[in-house]
């Protein structure tokens, strides 16, 4: 890796025709500058003096002899140069890496197999092959578990109804209790519901207000994961410094729910117990990701909830590559889609609610606000925020968003998820960190006891 390495991946980034999640960390960039007399150092100048200069996690590097000439072929045309990234024609060269691991296999929607790197420039891993397999039904990954198919599941798979009951079924069974362990970390995913705000309906700050008092939490949260998943009230982890419960709560209130659709214009239609306006009925969808069996059960508690108040609501579900990867990036959902976002620590939400994060067909579907939600007064407090060294003076300036973003309701937070891994007994090194980087931040440590190494 060298300087031009670094520049490569700026010049990529920043491009509107390139969607990117964060380019704000790109774009704060001002110049990149090489030492002449050693390729790996490089100078870079950032456009204003920011509190968080030092963090650019996000900031990923790509290598200059092979998605360079990529780039150069395709600059200009809206997504074309992600579709042919060599990350995606030709995903087993091994330029693309300088991690413990090498990609040596990929087949799309079946699985991926890393070989250790010979040319990792820290200890080697010690574990010489790791096989990723694609499991989308989390019926299927339990039973693949069960019968020896796979030996562990990452932070991505087990749903926590499902990881709940697993381990209530390895107590009760000597065999899968010497194989599997199971781990439960707090974490600050929280899954909630995000608003297109493109929808008519969705417009009004009352019907979201209504949406959310029809939600009993507590009941979700009780019913679905025995009160080990925290019911989330803002956009901050409790353990974030810009944490405040000085905010909007919309604790479960059925009846204040109503009164705001009746202000809203809706109103009860006796015979149906649906709720309408100027001969429409309040109908709404709600989206995420098919096969996750502890959304699809969120889903229709939500479902049955707010139909208690007149509002109708669908269900329409996709594959999480096309939801993802397509749906909720450009903002197509046509009201709700429920997913999950990552509350980093001391990280001002910029990529998910700063209006310029919002994904359009001119930036190329770039930044995570994908609802559409513009308010001036939260891109003040955000550009604020980003250049303020004082940290008390920016966890007053959270709060004031925090209690713009409560009162105004562009997304519904619904619970803290845990991070869940199911592992084998025998697999030392790993840990489920709790944070923003996933447990693979640690894999060339993983090792397996030498009593249960052979055929591993």
């Amino acid at each position: 890796i060298t300087g031009k390495d670094i520049i490569t991946a700026w010049n990529i980034a920043k491009d509107p025709a390139v969607s990117t999640g964060e380019k704000d960390v790109y774009d704060r960039v001002e110049s990149i500058e090489l030492d002449p007399a050693n390729a790996k150092k490089f100078t870079m100048k950032y456009k204003e003096a920011r509190y968080d200069f030092a963090s650019i996690g996000t900031f990923y590097m790509l290598p200059t002899h092979l998605e360079g000439p990529v780039y150069e072929k395709t600059k200009g045309q809206t997504g074309a140069y992600e579709k042919q990234s060599i990350y995606n024609t030709d995903p087993t060269n091994p330029g693309l890496y300088n991690g413990p691991y090498l990609v040596k296999e990929l087949k799309l929607g079946s699985h991926v197999i890393l070989e250790k790197n010979p040319k990792f420039y820290e200890d080697a891993a010690k574990i010489e092959r790791i096989v990723f397999k694609l499991i989308p039904n989390t019926q299927t990954l339990e039973a693949n578990l069960i019968s020896g198919e796979i030996e562990m599941v990452c932070e991505l798979g087990m749903n926590f109804d499902q990881a709940l009951a697993f381990e209530k079924r390895i107590a009760k069974d000597p065999a899968l209790k010497a194989r599997h362990r199971v781990i439960f970390e707090d974490g600050l995913t929280y899954e909630h519901i995000d608003f297109n705000l493109r929808n008519p309906m969705l417009q009004d700050k009352n019907v979201r207000k209504a949406l959310a008092y029809a939600i009993d939490r507590d009941k979700i949260t009780q019913a679905l994961f025995e009160n080990r998943q925290k019911k989330a009230l803002t956009y901050f982890h409790p353990r974030d410094i810009y944490y405040t419960e000085n905010i909007t709560k919309y604790d479960f209130d059925p009846k204040k729910a109503e009164s705001l659709l009746d202000t809203a214009g809706w109103t009860k239609n006796p015979s149906t117990g649906l709720r309408e306006k100027n001969g429409q009925k309040l109908a709404l969808s709600i989206m995420t990701t098919a096969g996750n069996k502890t959304r699809e059960l969120v889903e229709g508690v939500l479902k049955e909830q707010w139909r208690q108040v007149g509002v109708d609501v669908s269900i329409n579900n996709e594959p999480a590559r096309v939801f993802f990867g397509d749906t909720v990036k450009k903002g197509a959902y046509p009201a709700m889609a429920m997913f999950a976002w990552v509350s980093a620590p001391d990280n001002p939400p910029r990529s998910t609610l700063h209006s310029s994060a919002i994904p359009t067909e001119k930036n190329g579907y770039s930044g995570q606000n994908a609802g559409g939600w513009a308010v001036q007064r939260v891109d003040e407090i955000l550009d604020a925020t980003a250049v303020e060294f004082d940290t008390d003076k920016r966890k007053k300036l959270m709060e004031e968003l925090m209690q713009i973003y409560t009162d105004e309701v562009p997304t519904i937070p619904l619970y803290m998820r845990a991070e869940i891994a199911v592992i084998p007994t025998n697999l030392l090194g790993f840990d489920v960190t709790g944070h923003q980087f996933p447990s693979t931040l640690s894999v060339e440590k993983w090792d397996l006891a030498a009593s249960a190494q052979q055929g591993h």
